[in-house]
């Protein structure tokens, strides 16, 4: 690996620091060809501040193609220095993120897979000791924030100063809207507890298909995420992985032209004051909703009492179901959808049980 000079380590925090952060290439670098011709075409858009291609692919089931392997670095600083647009590479082991700091690779990234394995996030953190060079770090496969946390504090362990988030969904069982559910909540817990720490949105690997690419991205902007990675492709529906979530560079300008770009908050008095006075009433109305929950429980311990005594099951299908069902439609009437009611219902609910379960048990 050639030594970085302090111009072009500079000019790498740059683009760090950018926001709007769009990362764009094809999910897998597949020919020197496909790279570059993919490389110029998103340089052109004038939109994209690096450059991305899955050189190793960790794939779910074998016989799929799993990346080109280093040979594909090579190709990936040849569009470097065509586009004068820094490169990123997904890594998984020690030996890979040496190869690719060996190519000068400007950012690293750490995929879902090897997020959830605290072995493989360990090898490579101790790979990345001494080195200078940011890395992202993709939330694990299943809905565990403890594991993504685990992951950022072995990086920064490593010595490692730039680290940011990727969020790119959860497996899930029961989706079907996504190829990996958003589970916004989840993400917005993990920016919470890592105030100022980059945090990007994946929509190509939430969405799974290229048709609500446009959606899940305006959303995360919505939310205040720092940025995009989305797959583009030349020719998408010939890629030799992830064809249906991957699009051409020019509808990848498309799309970042057509966002709503916001910002977290403004200078101007008028609209502060405003914002203040909205959040005053929030903060009222939730002072309310707690104490009415709280009459709840002790009304659920009551009620916990006199099953006890009554030798009757805490669990009253019947009765859950009525509760539900009258939820649902007076919610709908207040504007409220199906799955909130569902998913507040459930949580006081299993609430209510265990105040119940702690009474009969006691």
């Amino acid at each position: 690996m050639q030594q970085q000079t302090s111009e072009q380590k500079k000019s790498i925090i740059d683009v760090w620091n950018k926001r709007p952060l769009i990362i764009s290439g094809p999910c897998s670098a597949e020919t020197e060809e496909q790279v570059l011709a993919t490389a110029t075409q998103l340089a052109a858009t004038g939109k994209v501040d690096v450059l991305r291609a899955g050189i190793w692919k960790p794939r779910t089931r074998p016989g799929s193609f799993e990346g080109i392997g280093a040979k594909g670095l090579p190709w990936m600083a040849q569009a470097k220095k065509l586009t004068g647009l820094p490169i990123a590479v997904e890594v998984a082991n020690a030996k890979q993120v040496q190869d690719a700091l060996h190519f000068d690779v400007d950012i690293l990234w750490i995929g879902a897979r090897t997020t959830v394995n605290p072995f493989s996030m360990q090898e490579v953190a101790d790979a990345l000791k001494g080195v200078d060079v940011p890395v992202l770090i993709k939330n694990p496969i299943n809905p565990d924030l403890e594991l993504w946390t685990g992951a950022v504090e072995r990086v920064s362990r490593a010595g490692v100063k730039e680290i940011g988030l990727i969020h790119r969904g959860f497996s899930s069982y029961g989706n079907t809207e996504y190829r990996n559910a958003p589970m916004w909540h989840l993400a917005i817990e993990m920016k919470r507890r890592n105030p100022g720490m980059m945090m990007i949105c994946d929509p190509s690997h939430i969405c799974g298909r290229r048709d609500i690419l446009m959606d899940i991205s305006q959303k995360a902007i919505d939310l205040d995420f720092d940025g995009l990675m989305i797959e583009s492709h030349i020719d998408p529906d010939k890629a030799w992985s992830d064809a249906s979530q991957q699009v051409i560079p020019e509808r990848l300008g498309e799309i970042i032209s057509g966002i709503q770009w916001r910002y977290e908050t403004t200078t101007e008095k008028e609209f502060l004051y405003a914002l203040e006075k909205f959040r005053e009433q929030i903060n009222q109305i939730d002072d309310e909703l707690l104490l009415l929950i709280g009459q709840r429980m002790k009304i659920a311990d009551m009620i916990g009492e006199f099953k006890k005594n009554n030798s009757i099951t805490i669990l009253q299908t019947n009765r859950w179901n009525e509760i539900l069902e009258r939820a649902f439609n007076k919610g709908e009437a207040l504007g409220l959808s199906k799955d909130f009611i569902t998913k507040y219902f459930d949580a006081v609910h299993m609430e209510s049980i265990n105040h119940q379960n702690k009474i009969m048990n006691s």
